[in-house]
């Protein structure tokens, strides 16, 4: 996804159909893109706002994980977003 330097992204992830539930959301560059609010619903839905840095461009991969509320070890990451942070261009 490709978005200007700022802009706030709505991340909604409907219920699993396994019995896994999502636990987390995490940026590989939180300098650029910085998960925040992250929520996860009574029926499973999880909602996180991405704020992207007001001023530089960049990318970032989101990472949302998941894993079985009732088995031991970490969860694994099973959704990913590739966010493209481009700056408008420079006149003159």
């Amino acid at each position: 996804m490709c978005v200007r330097p700022g802009a706030v992204v709505t991340l909604v992830l409907r219920p699993r159909v396994d019995d896994k539930r999502w636990t987390g959301v995490v940026s590989s560059a939180p300098a650029l893109v910085v998960p925040a609010g992250w929520q996860v619903d009574a029926d499973g839905t999880a909602h996180a706002t991405l704020r992207c840095a007001g001023t530089r461009g960049g990318a970032a991969r989101v990472t949302v994980s998941a894993k079985a509320p009732d088995v031991a070890g970490a969860p694994r990451g099973v959704f990913t977003l590739d966010v493209n942070v481009v700056p408008y261009p420079q006149n003159g």
